[in-house]
């Protein structure tokens, strides 16, 4: 995702950053894949089940953990992302399941499709697939939002086999980019730029950000054209990011005397609005944006935003890097907030003039992304500005205004290269107006070369940091503005020198000479060996209107045995004019050959695998590599030394459901030490399949989960199949400790039972074929008891087994509701188990049936061998709950909670399919703000810092189709809060719980006189009660009946048939603080 890239903004305001008193639970949620295929994740963000497309059950899918990402991929896209068609992050779970990524994808998943020419008939095939968003003329793409039901469609519209489609170039993501002066103006010298008459004047900036306030007396007449590209409803700024920077780059400074003028106050601004409300935009939101951006004429484009840069090039940094050379725009681009070795896309793209931040002392913003850039190794960013302490407009009423305050009135002091970019951004203006014929490059090349150099490197500053006031008398600039002479290969004695041109063109109207320098550093920090970077002349005559060049090289022979980045730069010199340009080279670290052959089961060679290599020692540390797919099934890959985790697939037809009818052959390398150039031959024809049975015969295999942990690079990597036969595995490389290996089956027993079994081992390599029979004894017994919200519903159970470093899950097996399913789990390996239940409510286009709503196990249980046991999932009375985790919560300025509304009687946390919702948050009796969605931690309001009374209320309803009981829930909490520390703050609030004796149906006896519990959950459970008081109704709320509460007890006459009865209560704590909750409708008499 992409969005601002502000250092202090963004940790402001982003809620959803989690903290040990705000650690909030969810309901397990379903991601649906471009393949059309779903997988459950859990409130840990752990994959608890796949739900496959029809037609894919006996395709394998990897379920790959490594570097904190879980990636799940399924063997026919495993071979287009590992050729560089398919964008991988369609299938990182991790990825996809941050709360950024599943806001933008609630409504169908996002992507880009790229073609290859015309492509008529796919392009159609594609559209027809989903809903066109928008058309990328500049990418030939289409922005496509394809709804659940419609993926597979996708899929099939964009790929054939295990190739891309006629005409397709690439598909990725639509991700999502986030939001990343009375002393920095002065600081780059635009007051004698303004001094020599230049401004900005005649000059258009485009800020593609979170939209512009141009009522703003420092904008005001500022803002030629706006216009909303993203989801948000209007072109107006409520985040407070885009005004921020629209003054420094081209504010008055009218409010403030000219005390916080801009860079250019003579420029126009151009308002794009890409990123929503909240501060996020997709990434063809922003590419529809910088279309628009040239259509309006804008000869600057200011992008203070970003997201995670890969190897590839990106939509973002293709576009950049088109509408840069065709329609000559200079794209100023924030380098990002992560620090080292972090520049952000679109920052990236090779024409971006890509900026980082320094202090009022020049000193680099310790937050401030450096490079290389990742993949090649260029150099990025290209230049700094002041982006530390920066005051500028405050749009009025917005998120970042009411989190930090107006000091003094009308303005925001931000820190971020957020801040940085719209210097570099107004500095371009002012030079384009001097030089109104100067391409993109030209401005570049004289913002780069003019800079100051500081203590750093060119992959930490680029040139330095920007100076307006020299760069406006510059007419000789350097082209390139730094030089990459990419990698020479290891072993170093015997390289050849690189030599380089670095040319100077003369834009003035006489000649110059120019004295030539060079400075150079070795990877650790120090003076790189002399001679390593040498220039062919140390003067050189450019032309006025002219160019000349000069040689420069490298010769890494000289580096001795340290090996890494080695930077320089070059200074060309003539009377006060000042050329400056990076230099870089990666001289290789010691690396070599691999060869990888692979061999089927028939002892032939074949392309059909997927292998990968995953470095964990020495060089080869946190380095991963996919082996392209080649026909001949034989690759040589570059691998630094070090040990690598080898893992295999081979499969007849990974395309076909059967796998070609032969299973999967899965091999598997832990410890693989490159140390030589290597060849490794990965044969099929060693595997074998595990034996793994339980007590009763008639029940068949219906999904398996095969999986291995090797703990000393942690990295674990499972298969999800139909049955354990097709699945064969074997170990290659050394024995070794460390390494685990886990078996889950689910065997199916028909529509009322099922065998859930988990055995896990410590193993010295990895074993194929074993072993496990198992007994009646080692098993407990759970009989599931499924309540049906409304007549004709059905629903799955759910069950997943956690081991202490590992998990397996089966396929939940549709059926009626109401009924019982018996599960029998296996008890030994310390496994704990979890159980939900999903009810749906139909099926869509492509079979999948569709939840509305779903209820899980409080946490994980322990069960004995031989125990037998019983819950109950879907009964009324369904109402708030607050079990351990859930509450109501406060991180800074931000207040929110996560708590289920519509728990059931047993108190399964859960969540149904609403048709209303309504909550408000008052301070001091006046409103804060009301929203259309739950109490929510992706949805929080945001407050001032001091001591306030607030009241939260919330009102909640859904369809009798959902449930015809507990139709619709009211609750207020009352609570007093202040700014918490670092770790924020659990707030006051209360709840009950009416355990009702409700059958499956969820209905009772009519008329019949009952007593049973009631619960009360929160502040005020058990001595911290106040105050209690429960009232019923039996005409919906409009009266209501006192109730007495005995020893913790109601006693009521169930409705009559066809009649509900609600609930009402009235809680406080100890601590004054009060709550109220109404459940309407609580369950029907028959």
């Amino acid at each position: 995702m992409t969005g601002p890239a502000s250092a202090k903004a963004d940790a402001k305001a982003q809620p959803q950053r989690t903290t040990s008193a705000a650690q909030t639970l969810k309901p397990t949620h379903r991601i649906t894949l471009i393949t059309g295929d779903r997988v459950a994740v859990d409130a840990k963000g752990r994959v608890v089940g796949l739900d496959r497309a029809a037609g894919r059950d006996t395709i394998p899918v990897q379920i790959r953990k490594t570097d904190g990402h879980t990636l799940v991929v399924p063997a026919d896209a495993a071979r287009l992302v590992a050729g560089g068609k398919l964008d991988q992050r369609l299938f990182d779970i991790t990825e996809l399941n941050k709360a950024t990524t599943r806001r933008s994808q609630q409504k169908g998943l996002k992507v880009i499709v790229g073609y290859q020419g015309a492509a008529t008939a796919t392009k159609a095939d594609v559209r027809d697939a989903g809903t066109l968003r928008r058309t990328l003329k500049s990418l030939n793409a289409d922005a496509v939002q394809a709804p659940q039901k419609d993926t597979a469609e996708l899929w099939d519209a964009v790929t054939n086999g295990d190739r891309t489609a006629a005409g397709i170039a690439h598909i990725w993501l639509d991700g999502t980019r986030r939001a990343s002066l009375d002393k920095s103006v002065p600081q780059i010298g635009a007051p004698k730029a303004w001094a020599a008459g230049y401004d900005g004047k005649g000059v258009k900036i485009a800020v593609l950000d979170t939209g512009v306030d141009a009522t703003h007396p420092d904008l005001r007449n500022q803002v030629i054209a706006a216009k909303n590209f993203s989801t948000a409803t209007t072109v107006a700024d409520k985040v407070g990011h885009g005004t921020h920077v629209a003054s420094i780059a081209a504010g008055t400074g009218a409010k403030s005397g000219g005390k916080y003028k801009g860079v250019a106050p003579g420029a126009k601004i151009i308002s794009g609005k890409v990123l929503d409300d909240t501060g996020e935009g997709d990434d063809s939101s922003i590419l529809a944006g910088m279309e628009w951006a040239a259509e309006q004429g804008a000869q600057v484009v200011n992008l203070s935003l970003g997201g995670r840069d890969t190897p590839e090039v990106d939509p973002l940094e293709a576009t950049v890097n088109k509408l840069s050379a065709e329609k000559g725009i200079l794209f100023a681009i924030a380098a990002g907030n992560d620090g080292p070795e972090t520049v952000g896309s679109p920052g990236s793209a090779d024409a971006a003039l890509t900026v980082g931040a320094v202090d009022d002392r020049d000193l680099l913003a310790d937050f401030s992304s450096t490079g290389p850039r990742v993949g090649d190794g260029a150099i990025k960013p290209d230049v700094t500005a002041p982006g530390v302490n920066i005051t500028a407009a405050s749009a009025k009423g917005s998120l970042i205004e009411q989190e930090e305050g107006e000091k003094p009135a009308g303005y925001l002091t931000l820190s971020g290269t957020s801040m940085a970019t719209p210097h570099v951004a107004g500095a371009a203006a002012i030079l384009k107006q001097e030089h109104p014929t100067w391409t993109y490059a030209e401005i570049k090349g004289a913002l780069t070369g003019s800079a100051k150099g500081g203590k750093y490197t060119p992959f930490q500053q680029g040139s330095g940091r920007i100076q307006v006031d020299k760069a406006i008398k510059q007419t000789v600039i350097a082209d390139p503005a730094s030089v990459s002479f990419g990698t020479q290969a290891w072993p170093h004695t015997d390289d050849t020198p690189l030599t380089r041109q670095l040319t100077y063109r003369n834009l003035g109207t006489t000649d110059v000479t120019l004295k030539l320098a060079a400075t150079a550093t070795d990877p650790k920090g120090r003076a790189a060996p002399a001679g390593f970077f040498k220039l062919s002349a140390t003067t050189l005559k450019v032309p006025a209107g002219g160019k000349a060049s000069v040689g420069y090289t490298v010769n890494t022979k000289l580096g001795g045995t340290l090996d890494g980045a080695y930077t320089s730069y070059v200074t060309a010199t003539a009377g006060a004019q000042s050329v400056r340009t990076g230099a870089a080279v990666n001289r290789e670290i010691e690396s070599y050959d691999v060869t990888v052959k692979h061999i089927n089961k028939a002892g032939q060679p074949t392309g059909d695998y997927y292998t990968i290599f995953a470095g964990y020692t020495g060089l080869a540390t946190d380095r991963g590599y996919q082996v392209p797919p080649t026909a001949t099934g034989v690759t040589t890959m570059r691998l630094p030394k070090g040990t690598y985790l080898m893992d295999a697939w081979i499969a007849k037809d990974f395309t076909r459901p059967d796998l070609g009818g032969e299973g999967l052959d899965w091999l598997v390398q832990p410890k693989l030490t490159i140390t030589r150039n290597t060849s490794v031959t990965i044969d099929a024809r060693t595997t074998k399949a595990a034996d793994i049975t339980v007590p009763d015969a008639a029940a068949k295999p219906q999904r398996v989960t095969v999986g291995y942990t090797y703990a000393v690079p942690g990295i674990s990597i499972a298969v999800d199949l139909d049955s354990f036969a097709n699945v064969r595995m074997a170990h290659m490389g050394p024995e070794l400790t460390g390494l685990s290996q886990t078996w889950f089956g689910q065997f199916s027993k028909g529509p009322r039972a099922e065998y859930d079994v988990i055995t896990t081992a410590k193993v010295r390599k990895i074993q194929g074929d074993k072993v496990r029979h198992f007994k009646a004894s080692d098993l407990a017994t759970v009989s599931n008891r499924l309540g049906a919200g409304s007549p004709r519903k059905t629903g799955a159970l759910g069950v997943v087994a956690f081991l202490p470093e590992d998990l397996g899950f089966g396929k939940p097996v549709e059926q009626a509701l109401p009924t019982t399913r018996t599960t029998y789990v296996s008890t030994g390996d310390n496994v704990q188990w979890l159980f939900d239940l999903t009810q749906f409510k139909g099926r869509d286009a492509e079979g999948h049936p569709v939840p509305d709503a779903y209820y899980s196990t409080d946490g994980v249980r322990k069960l004995n061998p031989g125990g037998t046991y019983t819950q109950t999932f879907n009964t009324a009375v369904f109402g708030p709950r607050l079990p351990a985790g859930y509450g109501l919560f406060r991180v800074g300025n931000n207040i929110y909670g996560q708590l289920p509304l519509f728990a059931d009687a047993a108190g399964h946390p859960g969540s149904s399919e609403l048709t209303a919702v309504t909550t408000t948050l008052y301070r001091n009796g006046r409103k804060v703000g009301t929203t259309d969605d739950p109490v929510d931690a992706e949805k929080p309001f945001v407050v001032p810092a001091g001591d306030a009374a607030y009241k939260l209320t919330t009102s909640v309803k859904r369809s009798v189709k959902v449930a015809q009981a507990s139709t619709r829930v009211d609750a207020s909490w009352t609570f007093r809060s202040k700014k918490p520390g670092e770790d924020g703050a659990q707030l006051a609030a209360s709840t009950i719980r009416f355990n009702a004796p409700v059958g499956l149906d969820n209905k009772v006896a009519a008329d019949r006189r009952v007593t049973f519990p009631v619960v009360v959950e929160g502040s005020a459970r058990g001595r911290n009660l106040r105050t209690l008081s429960v009232y019923a109704s039996y005409d919906y709320g409009r009266t209501w009946k006192k109730l007495t509460v005995r020893n913790g007890k109601i006693t009521v006459v169930n409705p009559k048939k066809g009649e509900a009865i609600s609930f009402h209560a009235k809680i406080s704590d100890r601590g004054g603080n009060k709550s109220t909750i109404s459940i309407y409708n609580a369950y029907y008499g028959k």
